[in-house]
């Protein structure tokens, strides 16, 4: 392959959003709908930083399988409804999971501080 890459990579924080995947040990994180748990074993952050803001985490996506091995997959919105801070009703373990991925994200910038920490 003949191949010449030129430049230096500069992130741009102009509404910049960046997902990132961790991989959780099965058994360690269950999600209960509607009475029947849910074995999590991926979780998916997603980021965004508008207009060089501060970095917050949006959602985050659970991929999950039930106890008959069907796969399904779960939403948290971390976001209030104006959009303008954390949605204070969502568990704490969720911000646990956010606050994993943030650490695994911290070589494109991101640094991250659980609702109510500094």
């Amino acid at each position: 392959m003949d191949l010449s890459i030129t430049g230096d990579p500069v992130l741009v924080h102009k509404d910049t959003q960046v997902q990132v995947g961790i991989h959780l040990e099965p058994g360690t994180f269950t999600v209960t709908r509607d009475g029947e748990d849910f074995a999590v074993y991926h979780a998916l952050v997603q980021f965004a930083s508008v207009d060089a803001a501060p970095w917050a985490a949006q959602e985050v996506k659970f991929s999950a399988a039930g106890a008959d091995g069907q796969a399904t997959g779960f939403t948290v919105e971390l976001l209030n409804d104006a959009f303008d801070g954390p949605r204070t009703d969502a568990p704490a373990v969720v911000w646990k999971i956010v606050a994993l991925a943030a650490t695994s994200a911290g070589d494109v910038g991101i640094t991250y501080a659980a609702p109510g920490r500094a």
